[in-house]
This record gives structure tokens, sequence and C-alpha cells, in this order.
């Protein structure tokens, strides 16, 4: 296949019973473009029949589709950068496979991109999430910008658009996690943000309960910023000044009024806090730390078994297996 124009990287982990309205969906809206496009489905370690229907979808359209098989389960963004990777088109769109964003929207972001923005983010209209992850994502969104000074209003929103300069530049980066969105904001020159339709999950479960999205949130607050250790290092500072400044007014006391007892539980409230304190600073520190560790490592980020794709030779196709790092 010849560079396309568009390329479309979707990550799939567990979507058998949404893939077929997806394929009915998303080959027309391409289609309809006008352009030349390719599709970068990566099966992240799937356990349901998900990669047989990959590879199925291949066969009927070997020409616009290429399936990127892992060996096992690497995680959401690993699966989009290894889409980057093979991808080769000069714009390149990122989409859930759930269908909470319609593939119809697509055209809408390459037009963007038409006017000059290298980026196009995206905003979710009249979300069909439940109220709790609505209000905990935006107030996360929130902490985020403060910390990082990445303007992302909805992070979590899959669909975006890059340009080929973008997408280079973030796979020359070799960070074991990272945020993409995130990222390819501090690479772009023009980047913009347009309002897209969202929809209920077509089927299936989402793959981001609770504790994957703190966990998502704390690496990309330490991937972007150091602020977290600046402020816990001034609020150690701080409390370490009031603390002395506390026991030296103990003394004094003591030494003007006498030992007394009916102080002891505010000292094991303030010993309490400042222990809390200081667990919270080692867990912080931690984070850190755990991401120097995996990164010094140098293992591979992701292992490739098999990608599916079009030979050279016109109407033949070919399996190829290869490793990525």
């Amino acid at each position: 296949m010849s560079a396309p124009d568009v390329s479309v990287v979707i990550p799939v982990y567990n979507e058998e019973a949404g893939l077929a309205a997806l394929f009915a969906r998303l080959y027309p809206a391409l289609d309809a473009l006008g352009v030349s496009f390719e599709v970068v489905f990566v099966n992240d370690g799937s356990r349901d029949r998900s990669a047989a229907l990959l590879r199925e979808q291949f066969l009927r359209r070997p020409e616009v589709t290429r399936v990127v098989l892992f060996n096992g389960n690497f995680g959401q963004h690993m699966a989009i950068m290894a889409g980057f990777e093979v991808s080769r088109g000069q714009r390149i769109v990122t989409l859930d496979a759930d269908l909470q964003n319609p593939p119809e929207e697509i055209a809408r972001l390459l037009a963007a991109m038409d006017l000059g923005h290298d980026y196009v983010g995206t905003i979710r209209q009249a979300r069909r999430d439940s109220w709790f992850r609505r209000h905990a994502s935006r107030a996360m969104n929130r902490l985020r910008h403060r910390i990082t000074r990445i303007r992302i209003t909805d992070q979590g929103c899959m669909l975006r658009a890059y340009s080929r300069g973008i997408v280079d530049a973030i796979n020359a980066c070799r960070e074991v996690k990272t945020f993409i969105p995130a990222l390819a904001y501090t690479f772009a020159s023009n980047p913009v943000e347009i309002e897209v339709r969202h929809e209920a999950r077509a089927a299936g479960e989402t793959k981001y309960p609770l504790y994957k999205l703190i966990r998502l949130n704390f690496d990309l607050v330490t991937g972007f910023s150091v602020v977290p250790l600046e402020v816990f290092s001034l609020a150690g500072f701080a409390i370490s000044l009031a603390s002395l400044a506390f026991v030296v007014f103990l003394a004094i006391r003591r030494l003007v009024v006498g030992p007394e007892a009916e102080g002891l539980f505010t000292l094991f409230g303030i010993a309490f806090f400042l222990i809390g304190m200081t667990l919270f600073g080692i867990g912080l520190l931690g984070e850190y730390v755990g991401r120097i560790y995996q990164q010094v490592r140098q293992r591979p980020r992701y292992v490739v078994q098999a990608v599916l794709e079009q030979a050279r030779s016109p109407g033949a196709a070919e399996e190829t297996a290869v490793l990525l790092k």
C-alpha cells in the first residue's frame, strides 16, 4: 500500500460484542471522506474472539486494513503507540472501539486540520457517562491543568487527530509510561479543540474502572511535572517551621506553668498528622522513583506477535511476525 492520507488507529481489548457494529459504521464513514485511508487495529491481548474478528475484517478489506496483534495486554496507550509506529498516513486519528466516539465525527477533525491545525482535541457533548464519572473527570482535568499547564478540556476522549510530524515526535520518545494526548500537546504548534457527539457504549463494559482512572492521572501528573514534589517540599518546610514554633511554645509553657498532661492528645493529633504527611510524601516520591526504575530497565514497552497487512504484490495478503519496542 502507498502512504494514505489518513490513518485511523483503534486499540481493541475484549470488544467482541461491538466490533461488528464498529465495522458497519467505520468503513462507510471513511469511504465517504473521498481520501485515501488505512485502518490500523491493535489487539491488546484480548481474551475473547476480538482477534479472530479483526482477522476476518482484514480478509474482507485487506487493501485498507492492518491488524497489529499483541502477545499480551500492555494497555491502551501502548496499543496506540504501536499503531502510531506502523501507521503511514499524513494525518492520524485515534478512535475507541466501543462506538462512544462516533466514526462519522472523523470528518470534522480532518476539516479542522485542513484549517492548519496540527493537533485536534475533542470535547464530548452531552456525555453519556454516570454523574460521578463526569464530575470526577472535570475535577481531575482542573487539577491536571493547574499542575502541568497542559490545556486539555476533556482528557478522557480518545477521538483526536494528529499531524505526521507530531506522531513522529511521539514515536521518537522512548517513555515506558506516558499520556499520549498530553505528550502530543507539548509538541503541537497550533492545537485546537472541537466539540463532538458522544454516544453510549455499544456493547461490552468499560476498561477504565475507578482504580485505573486514578493510576492514569498519577501517570499524567508525574510524567509531565515535578510540581507535586515542589509543593510537598514547601509544605514540609512550612510544617517544620510551625512544629519548631510549637515546640518552643511548649517549652516556655512548661517553664511558666509547669508539667501538665492535658495537652497529650493534642500532641498525638499533631504527631499523626505529621506521620500522615510523611507517608504521603514517601508515596509521591515513590511514584517518581518507580517511573525511573521502569525506564532504566529498558524492557520492551510491548511485544507484537504478528502484523496482518497486504503484501506488496497486488491482490495478496501476508502475516508478518515482528517485535516492536
